[in-house]
């Protein structure tokens, strides 16, 4: 059966005008035209709506059951089509699944969230756990957003630039480095390391860095999380580099020393990323913009 969505449009106005001329002048059409869809509305249903007494046209018992409803259709799929530009915040209430990198979590999740109860209290974040290997949630729309230095190469992934911050050491309270003048990069290089990578990988552009002045590293372990590889430096000489803005708070809680990195680095992106799908999602958008004042404001200038 094919359904013309424009017959629902005209058969409502011919129920609230109760005419074919009211009718044609509220969906600003003439009126043959409206004559024309009242006969296959009539055709449709098998019923003659409207019938004339007199001088006027009266609804017949089925259009007078069936009028709220019809009303009731018309406004879902105008809710559907043409849905609301307003966003009430207060009587929001939905879930968003946001994928940041841990450390961002701990430096940005924080401000979010009271961002987003005082806003809209209906509204919850689900922060999950980054994968060791790159998964489509975020095309599948299981993710919202995305958080972290990756910025997505699939072209229906749109990725915004919200910060950057440089890449330090970090060092236990009295390393030796901590007693030097300058921390060179060919002492950097003599010391032994814990890499950060959720992959597990052992080398990384530091190691690029190092190799174009004629040094290589010596990385003993790989750590999931820049949390888990702060606790290698706490006792012992292990170094560990991460970025500064994302690990500052951590640093000094397990009281260790942050100190500068001597490569020539660019610094390290931060971008948050989401599927086209919710590019006119308002409150999808109402988010993003949270998150990006979050992240840049708890980043590195």
């Amino acid at each position: 059966m094919q359904l013309d969505l424009n017959l629902l449009a005209a058969l409502d106005a011919l129920l609230e005008e109760g005419s074919v001329a009211g009718a044609a002048a509220r969906l600003h059409v003439t009126a043959p035209a409206m004559s024309r869809s009242l006969g296959r509305i009539r055709r449709t249903t098998g019923d003659q709506i409207l019938v004339r007494t007199g001088r006027t046209m009266t609804p017949t018992p089925y259009a007078i059951a069936v009028r709220e409803q019809v009303h009731e259709l018309l406004h879902q799929v105008q809710g559907v089509l043409a849905p609301s530009r307003e966003l009430d915040l207060a009587t929001l209430e939905r879930t968003f699944t946001l994928r940041w990198h841990d450390s961002l979590v701990a430096l940005s999740g924080p401000a979010l969230l009271a961002a987003v109860r005082g806003q809209a209290p209906g509204v919850r974040l689900r922060f999950v756990a980054e994968s060791s290997i790159d998964t489509p949630e975020l095309r599948r729309g299981e993710v919202d957003l995305e958080a972290n230095a990756n910025r997505p190469s699939a072209p229906d992934i749109r990725a915004e630039n919200v910060g950057e911050t440089r890449l330090v050491i970090v060092v236990r309270q009295g390393h030796p480095l901590t007693r030097v003048r300058t921390v060179t990069a060919k002492r950097y290089a003599a010391a032994e390391h814990v890499t950060v990578s959720r992959r597990g990988n052992l080398s990384n552009a530091l190691d690029d860095a190092l190799a174009r002045l004629g040094l290589t590293r010596r990385v003993v372990a790989t750590a999931p999380t820049e949390a888990a590889a702060l606790e290698f430096a706490r006792g012992s000489d292990i170094l560990i580099s991460v970025p500064e803005a994302t690990t500052r708070s951590a640093v000094a809680d397990l009281g260790l020393v942050a100190l500068p990195l001597p490569l020539e680095l660019p610094s390290a992106p931060v971008y948050l990323s989401w599927h086209q799908r919710y590019d006119t999602d308002h409150a999808h958008a109402w988010l993003r913009g949270l998150a990006r004042t979050a992240l840049t404001m708890c980043g590195a200038p």
